[in-house]
């Protein structure tokens, strides 16, 4: 017998590898899949959808102005609530104590109340505010305009929009702002650059990175929000819905029918955020490492 065939009949046998086995997975997708089948099938067989009855409207001219004025609120709250939350988060971060304390109780009160509530009371603002003049404060005023006839129903749900709205962006602002090296400020000071000049040229474009992603969640939200300047009323989408089932009493199918419309706007936005989320996150992203400057050389021969 030679030493080979010693070590042969040494070695172990190889080990075989047998999976794991998941019984609680397969259970799991089996009732997921039988969700999904009688969700289905409740969509394709139920009366109470009464697709015919959505089809009949979705695109009617009442429904699409409806969308009309849902997208319209929707970019005046974001651009509104944008400029004003990014001037209420320099306010927040002014070393100036009135500045910042006032910054502060508007994000206390608008953050800190319903909605629903401020609609309402820019809803009755003439009952508030009967007129509005122009003059000297505390003293006599020059013109007065009834309040009820200068802020129409859209304007009023703007306003509740884009106000209610600047004090979320107010704080995501912030956020970004203070996400950002303190170093870099420091370093634009000694270059002599004002606090203005900083915080638009050095601050603000790398805060973008961080302001950007929780931004488009706000525009998804206040695009569904804007269902509720109802209360004022105003005919956006899902009030135009409410007008059409009081006369139809198609209650169920009207509601779904929004629905979809809220949906397919939604996935719009969506994909925009993606792709800007995208262009923001450029070089920085997982698992990239920044690309080495490439030198050229001025005179007789290239080089790198």
């Amino acid at each position: 017998m030679t030493v080979d065939d010693d070590v042969e009949k040494g070695r172990p046998e190889a080990i075989r590898a047998v999976p794991v086995r998941h019984p609680g997975r397969w259970i799991a997708a089996a009732v997921v899949l039988v969700l999904i089948a009688m969700f289905v099938n409740f969509l394709l067989t139920s009366d109470a959808l009464n697709w015919a009855e959505q089809r009949k409207y979705i695109f009617s001219v009442a429904v699409l102005k409806g969308v009309r004025n849902t997208i319209l609120l929707t970019i005046a709250a974001m651009v509104g609530g944008i400029a004003l939350g990014t001037v209420l988060a320099l306010m927040r971060l002014s070393p100036n104590p009135l500045l910042s304390g006032a910054a502060w109780f508007y994000l206390w009160f608008f953050r800190g109340t319903p909605l629903y509530t401020q609609l309402l009371i820019w809803g009755a603002i003439g009952s508030l505010l009967p007129t509005i003049g122009v003059g000297i404060p505390f003293g006599p005023e020059f013109h007065t305009w009834q309040t009820q006839a200068l802020v129409t129903a859209m304007i009023a749900a703007g306003l509740g929009l884009i106000l209610n709205e600047a004090a979320y962006m107010a704080e995501i602002v912030r956020a970004g702002i203070l996400s950002v090296d303190e170093g870099q400020q420091e370093a634009a000071s000694a270059l002599g650059m004002s606090r203005m000049q900083t915080m638009r040229r050095i601050v603000l474009p790398q805060a973008m990175r961080v302001i950007i992603p929780p931004t488009g969640n706000e525009a998804l939200s206040t695009m569904k929000n804007t269902s509720l300047v109802a209360a004022i009323p105003f005919s956006e989408l899902t009030f135009t819905a409410q007008t059409i089932y009081a006369n139809t009493y198609q209650i169920v199918p009207m509601l779904i029918m929004a629905c979809l419309w809220y949906l397919f706007l939604s996935s719009l936005m969506m994909i925009g955020q993606h792709y800007l989320e995208r262009h923001y996150s450029r070089g920085v992203g997982r698992g990239t490492t920044p690309r080495e400057p490439r030198i050229r050389l001025r005179g007789g021969g290239g080089g790198q």
